[in-house]
C-alpha cells in the first residue's frame, strides 16, 4: 500500500501565500518540545506564536518536514527551525482566518512525528469558542 504524504505542509504554505498575496501577515502558532529551535524567553505555556511575514522572516523555508528561518528578537538575529509536526496554527493577524491542525506529542507518537490519522469521515470536531474562523486539520 502506498502511503501518502501529509496534507499539512501543502496547507501550511497555501495559508501562508495567501496572507502575503492578500497583504496580510501570516502568524504561526507553534507547540514547542526538544525538537523545536526558537527562542524559550518567549515560549508560553509551551507554545510559541511567530510572525511569519516577509518583513520578519529572513530566509525562509517552508519544507515537507521542517520550517526554517531567521528572524530578529529584541533586536537580536536568531535562526529558528520548527518540525511541521509542531504547527498548531496559521492565520492572518488581521482577521485571523487560517487553519489550525492538531499536534501530538513526540513521546505520545513513541519519538516519532505523528503519522496522517485515517479518515473515518466525521467532520472535526468544533474548536474553541472564539476561534471558529480556523479549520482544524488532523
Amino acid at each position: 500500500m502506498l502511503k501518502l504524504a501529509s496534507s499539512k505542509p501543502y496547507l501550511i504554505r497555501a495559508i501562508h501565500e495567501w496572507c502575503v498575496d492578500q497583504g496580510y501577515t501570516p502568524y504561526m502558532t507553534v507547540i514547542v518540545d526538544d525538537n523545536t529551535k526558537v527562542p524559550r524567553e518567549y515560549v508560553k505555556e509551551g507554545q510559541i506564536v511567530l510572525n511569519l511575514g516577509p518583513e520578519a522572516t529572513h530566509q525562509l523555508a517552508m519544507g515537507n518536514d521542517c520550517i526554517t528561518f531567521s528572524a530578529r528578537f529584541s533586536g537580536v538575529a536568531q535562526a529558528l527551525s520548527i518540525p511541521i509536526a509542531n504547527i498548531a496554527a496559521i492565520f492572518a493577524r488581521e482577521n485571523g482566518q487560517g487553519m489550525s491542525f492538531d499536534v501530538v506529542a513526540a513521546e505520545e507518537a513513541g519519538g516519532a512525528p505523528p503519522a496522517a490519522p485515517a479518515t473515518d469521515d466525521q467532520p472535526p470536531a468544533p474548536l474553541a469558542p472564539g476561534r471558529s474562523h480556523l479549520t482544524r486539520i488532523k
